[in-house]
């Protein structure tokens, strides 16, 4: 193979090993060979690929230039004796070995005109690019070989053509061949192709096996029934009586101790008691005609201004004498005795005044000034603050008991009688008593609730008892015992006992079994569905509904099916 003048750029990619580069420069038909590399060109940061790709360029006789700006090859190729140039444009030269010193140029020489001279030493100071015009023919220093290319550092996919002088730059070849794909781009369209696929088959999964549904709705020529009896709900009772209509119960117990807090609003004076005396007169006229005297006991009270006074002790009052115009002289006068206040304050230190006698009106009592009342008041229960507390008691809420009792029966599996809760006598006490000196009393409720369950299955037997005696037995049976409206209303109550009404509205008529129906239907389409339902006996009338819009039959899973046996208007059984 001969080796012809001029220059061949060579591209390096990234991942090229040095056994791939060594085979490029080879390969290479021109006397120049430039090597663009890449940014990072790990494969020439070692000593030995470096001299490898010298010794190879010096045994194929070219003349070897890497163009790069990387520092970390500067000292390499250096220390081998390779050009280096930072551009195509640049103009090449031997870098600086790591200590300083630079490898012999011994490089053939190169002539303006791309004629290899082997003796002749690589002109350091040209471009590498003009040594392609002399291949080109071109004359001018100022010519740049068409595929010169600006370099810094830069990816070798992004390198863009230099234009020529005059000319139109042409696009390099080259480059579209070296173009290396952007996997990270790759790998994201990847990565969201793959959640849309997971998406479209959860949204697949959810539209076709999740979301359909089928509704299912019946008429047949059943009727309801209306029942109202009175049953006896028996705690001694061992089995149902459809005679009595009695049915066994068991009564369920709770004790609860409640309390209620209210304010004390009382007042009291804890101050001292006013004291004085007191002289009584009798100004009763018969007492003077037949002699008699009155006797005041000690503890007799006696009033001013409102105010109320107990005397010390027991008083004779004689009679007084007459005016003539039957007036009281008030000439005879009883003893004096000591008098104190009913109660503390100071409001009953009084000056001297007359005082009425409680109990007898003819007796008029004159007492000196009263005198060592003081006030001190402090807060007291009165009867009203009991009362107000047991009120509250009294109108707990009791709703929480009811269902405490209510999940222990059906705890049991009974059903519970709301009607029959009930509350026994309860037992208050209270934390003060009235008149004690207190801030508040707390009043205090023990009660026992009870609540009656029975069992479900005894109240169907008096359901159909009496339903059964409404309907033909031979050509209807009871579809539906109403076992989910029926009410219960308390008439009365004992300790063991109690009578309530039962409401309930049974449905009688063709037996219809739901889950068959189910079973049957399965992936059916509508007409078909309604085909099977109607050749059971008593149907009247079948519909069927898809959701959602886009399901056209009755899904495959009976779980998905809806089954409903319209009730019959009511007919009342007396």
């Amino acid at each position: 193979m001969s080796i012809q003048a001029g220059k061949d750029t060579i591209y390096i990619d990234v991942d090229d090993e040095i056994t791939t580069i060594i085979d490029k420069v080879r390969d290479s038909e021109h006397r120049i060979v430039a090597l663009v590399l890449p940014k990072r060109a790990a494969v020439l940061q070692s000593i030995v690929n470096m001299k490898l790709l010298k010794r190879t360029a010096d045994r194929a006789k070219k003349h070897l230039v890497l163009i790069t700006s990387e520092a970390g090859l500067m000292p390499l190729a250096g220390a081998v004796g390779l050009h280096v140039a930072k551009t195509l444009q640049s103009k090449p030269e031997i870098p600086d070995g790591p200590q300083g010193g630079r490898a012999e140029d011994d490089e053939d020489t190169v002539d303006m005109n791309g004629n290899a001279d082997e003796d002749a030493p690589l002109d350091k100071h040209r471009p590498i690019g003009e040594y392609a015009a002399g291949a080109a023919g071109l004359a001018a220093m100022g010519d740049a070989d068409e595929d010169a290319i600006e370099l810094d550092n830069a990816d070798v996919d992004n390198l863009p053509d230099a234009p020529a002088k005059g000319k139109k730059a042409k696009k390099s070849k080259l480059d579209k061949k070296l173009k290396v794909p952007d996997f990270n781009k790759f790998r994201l369209w990847i990565m969201l192709g793959g959640v849309g696929l997971v998406l479209l088959i959860f949204v697949l999964y959810m539209a076709l096996s999740v979301m359909p549904r089928a509704s299912v709705a019946i008429r047949t020529n059943s009727s309801a029934i209306q029942t109202n009896q009175d049953i006896t709900l028996d705690t001694a009772a061992k089995t149902v009586s459809t005679s009595s209509l009695t049915v066994p119960a068991k009564q369920q117990q709770t004790q609860k101790t409640t309390t209620q807090q209210v304010a004390a609003t009382g007042q009291k004076d804890n101050g001292t008691k006013a004291i004085g005396t007191i002289y009584f007169y009798d100004c009763n006229m018969q007492d003077l005609i037949f002699g008699n005297t009155v006797t005041l006991p000690a503890g007799t009270a006696v009033s001013t201004n409102n105010l109320t006074f107990i005397t010390m002790q027991a008083v004779v009052v004689p009679p007084s004498h007459f005016n003539g115009d039957q007036s009281c002289k008030k000439d005879v006068k009883s003893s004096s005795v000591g008098i104190y206040a009913q109660s503390a304050g100071d409001k009953y230190n009084l000056p001297a005044s007359n005082y009425s006698v409680s109990g007898n009106n003819n007796v008029i009592g004159v007492g000196s000034a009263t005198t060592g009342g003081t006030s001190q008041i402090v807060t007291v229960v009165s009867q009203a603050d009991i009362d107000g507390a047991k009120q509250k008691l009294a109108a707990a809420d009791t709703a929480a008991i009811k269902s405490e009792l209510r999940q222990a029966l059906q705890g049991q599996g009974l059903l519970p009688i709301d009607a029959t809760f009930a509350a026994g006598t309860p037992d208050v006490s209270t934390s003060a008593n009235v008149g004690d000196e207190a801030a508040n009393v707390t009043a205090t409720q023990k009660a026992t609730y009870t609540m009656l369950g029975v069992n479900q299955n005894d109240v169907k037997q008096i359901i159909a008892f009496e339903v059964k005696q409404k309907i033909d037995p031979t050509k209807q049976s009871i579809l539906d015992y109403g076992l989910d409206s029926m009410s219960f209303r308390l008439q009365s109550q004992q300790a063991a006992t109690a009578v309530v009404t039962l409401t309930d509205t049974a449905v009688a008529g063709t037996d219809i079994n739901v889950n068959d129906i189910k079973k049957q239907v399965a992936g059916k389409k509508a007409a078909e569905a309604k085909s099977i339902i109607g050749t059971y006996p008593g149907v009247t009338n079948v519909t069927v509904n898809y959701s959602p819009f886009w399901v056209t039959s009755i899904p495959k899973k009976t779980s998905k099916i809806t089954v409903t046996i319209e009730k019959p208007t009511v007919k009342n059984a007396k």
